[in-house]
């Protein structure tokens, strides 16, 4: 008798149905104790978790007063003004000659680009199945600088602003700022002043005070060669630079200030 093959190969056909069966959930009735209604008795355990959670954050809110700081004061120069911690580093990186000033939009357009660029590229740049971090050096390399070169950036930002910000506290609890000087509105400034633009814009036609301070009794307070360097090389809110006369005039200047008493 010959020999016959047996393979078979199976074939689909659209116009046999298929047996469906219904998406019924297991019984866990073999299983007492183990397993509960999901509503109301799970759902009703969340819901506690989350009431306890949340009164205990509106006690913590209620407790702790708001950090707030001294209210505005426009004579103030005094005051430099920070971000909140999680923008510390990107003020900290805007500071660097290659992200300000001539090369601001690298600053503001190319490091964003690159990050939120490598971000987007991620599952492109390390596709590996491994999750070992030792098997997948790209990915560990960038996560490892990215978070390095955040702690750093952040502590240079609040080391820098401690260095040179006023032994005057501003936070909700401090000392309040020292009240403006009172103008003087009989005052009249001498023809040095009267020239100098840039000055009034922030203290004033006057010398009342404005952004900047008012000047009009400053010789009581700092002597000519102070003046001077403060006009020369700023102070607090006041870059230096300001003083676009020469240096005669810039001396000029600052002895009539002094003078005002």
């Amino acid at each position: 008798m010959a020999k016959v093959d047996k393979d078979a190969t199976f074939v689909g056909d659209s116009r046999v149905r298929a047996k469906r069966i219904p998406n019924i959930s297991p019984s866990y009735a073999d299983f007492p104790g183990k397993s509960e209604p999901f509503m109301p008795n799970f759902l009703l355990k969340e819901w506690m978790v989350a009431a306890v959670g949340l009164v205990a954050y509106l006690i913590l809110t209620v407790s702790h007063p708001s950090p707030l700081t001294d209210k505005a004061n426009p004579n103030d120069t005094s005051f430099v003004p920070l971000p909140d911690w999680y923008f510390l580093f990107l003020y900290q990186l805007l500071k660097y000659p290659w992200a300000s000033g001539d090369w601001v939009m690298i600053g503001i357009i190319g490091v964003p680009l690159v990050a939120f660029g490598g971000l987007l590229l991620a599952p492109w740049l390390d596709g590996g199945k491994e999750r070992r971090p030792s098997r997948r050096p790209v990915a560990t390399g960038i996560m490892l600088v990215s978070l390095v070169g955040l702690f750093y950036l952040t502590w240079a930002a609040m080391d820098e602003h401690n260095k040179h910000a006023p032994a005057a506290s501003h936070s909700g609890g401090g000392s309040a700022a020292a009240p403006a000087a009172k103008a003087d509105p009989s005052f009249k400034p001498d023809q040095l002043w009267t020239a100098q633009q840039s000055c009034k814009g922030c203290h004033g036609q006057n010398m009342e005070g404005m952004m900047g301070p008012n000047l009009q009794k400053i010789g009581a307070q700092l002597d000519a060669s102070q003046i001077e360097e403060v006009i020369k090389n700023g102070k607090g809110g006041m870059p230096p630079g300001m003083f676009k006369g020469s240096d005669e005039d810039r001396k000029k200047l600052a002895e009539y200030l002094a003078s005002l008493k």
